[in-house]
């Protein structure tokens, strides 16, 4: 078992990692920026370090700074949470190099799946659904490129292999808009990503958003612990997110779950992963995988009873897994909103002192949070502030009672999005179920 592990990250993530340590016996390092010296998760550490003013480039993006810290602390192993460096190859691999455990992923497996075309491929490889595209990188080739238009079948959408959070994208209709769409996306993604790679996929035009949550040891041994409905959206950012995702016919579903198991066995895999998938008709079309644990993983933890982060933890400590496909069994349904400190209108940031604040409670309802009253939410950072987690038998009760925790939460000195929340908990088409990744936008008239 790893002895002390150093976080790299800030907020509720950094808290939920130092929980899960503390349940296994681990020790805890705080890396934290200047601003974050009164974040609860470094208020409760065994040790705190400050790697960096208030600047995330100067600090939570600062591998030297985060090497250091570990090496000052003795620390073993480094999580890195979720953002920042927890998707960086490069990092992973300084990490390993300099004789420390990075809790996740080989920098090899994360570069591949990194690329997006790499990615795909290896997909293609292991079996897993993916989009019909060019199923590689597009070349100056214009003749080409039309002929593969021609052969997906507009509309399709030109894709950075470096891009993601929805930049380098670029949507085409027809083709005499496709060459000049692969220039100029080819531009941004140089300018954006440092690479401008790009490949083509046929555009789905009201596919949902759902996607596989995978266990794997590295050691041939991988489970997956059902998928999420992650649809509502707003400029391809979640934001409120439920397990299972509804009216997926389970022959589709089994058949998607069992071909992310096999792939995480093929490309050797170690630790959480998400697969991320279009979903339309019927059909699962695979889009990308994160190698590392999601903003969404309660609603997970909440239907299968498995800790995700300490699986993590445990893997990252040479175990294999400690649990079997086998052993999981499948039980009701779980919710996830998003609190962001920001105008639920305007969606304008809402950084300021937290002057008043009262948790949501009772039967059911999990509150993953770093905020309390006295807090600072700095404006350096991501605007989550929290996530309000609500379980029920079935999807009604647990949406029932999301309704309620939304009422009971209070939060003042600052604004949220929480009145953006109990208005979708509350809309005719989302308690139905089943709604595409455009609906949130068209609801806002966006």
């Amino acid at each position: 078992m790893l002895d002390k592990v150093l976080i790299a990250n800030r907020g509720e993530i950094a808290l939920r990692i130092l929980r899960a340590c503390k349940e296994l016996g681990i020790k805890t390092v705080a890396a934290h920026s200047k601003a974050d010296a009164s974040l609860k998760h470094v208020l409760l550490a065994d040790e705190t370090i400050c790697i960096g003013p208030n600047s995330s480039a100067q600090s939570y993006l600062n591998v030297p700074a985060i090497i250091s810290a570990m090496e000052i602390s003795n620390a073993q192993a480094v999580h890195p949470g979720y953002g920042f460096l927890a998707e960086n190859a490069d990092f992973a691999e300084q990490v390993e190099k300099s004789g420390f455990t990075f809790i996740g992923p080989t920098a090899d497996v994360i570069r591949i799946m990194g690329d997006k075309v790499a990615a795909i491929d290896a997909m293609i490889k292991s079996g897993v659904p993916t989009v019909p595209g060019s199923n590689g990188p597009l070349t100056d080739d214009a003749a080409r490129s039309k002929r593969i238009g021609l052969e997906v079948g507009y509309p399709v959408i030109i894709k950075a292999a470096a891009g993601g959070g929805g930049r380098g994208m670029r949507v085409v209709r027809s083709e005499n808009e496709l060459i000049n769409a692969i220039q100029v996306t080819k531009a941004e993604a140089k300018a954006a990503f440092g690479d401008g790679t790009v490949y083509m996929e046929k555009f789905l035009e009201n596919p949902r958003h759902v996607e596989v949550q995978v266990l794997a040891d590295g050691q041939g041994n991988a489970i997956h612990l059902g998928d999420r409905d992650c649809s509502l959206q707003r400029r391809h950012q979640k934001v409120l997110e439920e397990a299972p995702a509804p009216g997926i016919p389970e022959d589709a579903r089994n058949g998607v779950l069992k071909a992310c198991v096999d792939a995480c066995i093929e490309i050797g895999y170690r630790g959480a992963g998400t697969f991320e998938f279009l979903y339309e008709d019927g059909c699962f079309f695979f889009i990308e995988m994160n190698t590392r644990v999601q903003v969404e993983h309660p609603v997970t933890e909440m239907i299968s009873g498995v800790d995700i982060v300490k699986e993590q933890l445990l893997i990252a400590s040479g175990e294999k897994l400690s649990i079997r496909q086998e052993d999981i069994t499948f039980r009701g349904h779980s919710f996830e909103c998003r609190i962001n400190a920001e105008d639920s209108t305007t969606f304008m940031p809402s950084p300021g002192k937290i002057t008043a604040y009262h948790a949501p409670g009772g039967n059911g309802v999990r509150v993953d949070s770093h905020i309390y009253a006295g807090y600072t939410v700095p404006p350096h950072y991501d605007s989550l502030v929290g996530k309000i987690i609500t379980y029920g038998k079935d999807r009604d009760a647990a949406l029932s009672r999301m309704a309620n925790a939304l009422d009971e939460l209070h939060i003042e000195g600052i604004k949220t999005n929480t009145e953006l929340q109990r208005d979708l908990v509350c809309d005719t088409e989302f308690r139905k179920g089943c709604v595409n990744i455009h609906y949130l936008e068209k609801k806002l008239g966006l």
